[in-house]
């Protein structure tokens, strides 16, 4: 096969529907019509096609293309067919030195810039968003509004709980604090996404200003429930039945919440460095990627293995309710990776990413209020258990031989009734003796 000498273009974009274009713009238009510059476009299958192919010539690969664009104006403007489902069109640029064998005098490159637009709402190719970015504006617009309205119905009463103390109010503020980061992402996304509706760039700071945040997020949340949970597990034989139930730390699951936390932590980094697409986040397509399912199915185990271990020891019905309630919001929030992705390889691959990125914020977004319910209607019941452990125990009632000792009462109402008129008549008669007298005493003698 005669070596094709092409420009492949990183333009691999999802096109779907009808009215999809292809804009180009050339900045020097006189040396591309010297060259005869054309773009050429083929669908994915048929570009693996043909780079699988040995025998094919170039002639014959340029013959292959799909759909072809003359870079004879300043601005050239291509109609993608129309399509049923969502395709990737890959883009590679020719000119009449492509086929040519030998050395190739070289020339004056032609600069040229390229956008794909898929039809918006009402049919205008004006959308630059691919199908695999489409929704995605809408859902962190909505998000965001869940946000605002939780913020304006419980942001008060949460204010003033974690005013009051107690031994819940630092997981209370680390929540917070995580809920946070997680508002804050999703309003960096929404930002950049916002801006590449309108140019097909958006704010790219914006985007890593997000990643930067739901990493910081992840790691706080792993940090406290790993820390909570070992704890708990580690100080369970020291600890007192009726003391309450608060964050106990110790060296040892410090020490194992930071391991965990710097292992989460270089793998985040570490994905975020291969994979540089804002949208990506979620996707573990990388190696790294694969390493944070795999940590994330481990501290999974461990956490089970804690709790069963807290569970069984565990003889009050109240905590052993509020250990199951806690592993639920646990299991949720480290184990909905490793499940969506799984189950994202039914659908196309296209959907994938979508899909893994608004299933994990909703499962992780469910875990903390559930985490979030739990700790605050946990609370009061251990303030409570607290006060209760510091009451004298009451002496123990007599005992049945004893009773006979005992002086029963056994006038009936109406001779309590009469005693009463009759001991209140008796002080009317006195205070009129005294009266009468006094008054005897004040009258002078005629």
């Amino acid at each position: 096969m005669t070596s094709v000498r092409y420009l492949f273009l990183d333009l691999s974009a999802e096109v779907q529907g009808k009215n999809a274009l292809l804009h180009c713009r050339i900045e020097d238009i006189q040396a591309a019509v010297e060259k005869e510059a054309t773009l050429i476009l083929f669908r994915e299958h048929t570009w693996l096609n043909l780079h699988e192919s040995e025998n094919l010539s170039c002639l014959e690969y340029l013959s292959k293309a799909e759909l072809t664009v003359t870079l004879n104006q300043e601005e050239n403007n291509q109609t993608i067919p129309q399509l049923h489902f969502p395709q990737t069109w890959y883009v590679s640029y020719v000119d009449h030195h492509t086929c040519e064998e030998g050395d190739i005098i070289a020339s004056d490159a032609i600069q040229f810039e390229i956008m794909m637009f898929n039809p918006d709402a009402a049919g205008n190719p004006l959308d630059h968003f691919s199908a695999e970015e489409t929704g995605l504006q809408g859902f962190y617009f909505l998000l965001l509004l869940a946000y605002f309205v939780a913020t304006c119905i419980y942001a008060q009463p949460l204010w003033q709980t974690m005013q009051k103390g107690g031994p819940m109010h630092t997981v209370l503020k680390v929540l917070s604090t995580a809920l946070l980061l997680q508002a804050g992402a999703a309003l960096f996304n929404y930002i950049h996404l916002s801006r590449y509706a309108k140019d097909g760039i958006g704010i790219p700071i914006m985007g890593g200003f997000a990643e930067l945040f739901d990493m910081v997020s992840q790691i706080q949340m792993l940090y406290m429930l790993l820390s909570l949970c070992m704890g708990w597990t580690l100080g369970k034989n020291r600890k007192s039945q009726s003391k309450p139930l608060q964050w106990d730390s110790t060296p040892t699951s410090t020490g194992i919440a930071l391991a965990a936390v710097i292992t989460q932590g270089i793998l985040l980094l570490w994905e975020q460095f291969e994979d540089t697409d804002h949208h990506g986040y979620h996707a573990h397509r990388s190696m790294a990627g694969l390493l944070l399912i795999g940590l994330r199915v481990s501290l999974s185990m461990l956490f089970a293995s804690s709790l069963y271990q807290i569970i069984t020891v565990e003889r009050s019905a109240l905590k052993r309710d509020f250990y199951l309630s806690f592993a639920k919001g646990c299991f949720l929030w480290f184990l909905c990776h490793p499940t969506i992705v799984a189950l994202s390889v039914v659908f196309n691959e296209y959907q994938r990413e979508k899909i893994i990125t608004i299933a994990v914020i909703l499962c992780q977004s469910i875990s903390v209020v559930v985490l979030y319910r739990l700790f605050l209607s946990r609370s009061l019941y251990w303030e409570v258990s607290s006060l209760s452990s510091e009451v004298q125990i009451l002496p123990e009632p007599p005992d049945l031989k004893d009773l006979s000792s005992l002086t029963v009462n056994t006038e009936t109402p109406a001779s309590i009734a009469n005693q009463a008129v009759s001991g209140l008549k008796h002080l009317i008669e006195d205070i009129c003796k005294e009266e009468l007298v006094n008054i005897t005493r004040t009258v002078p003698v005629p």
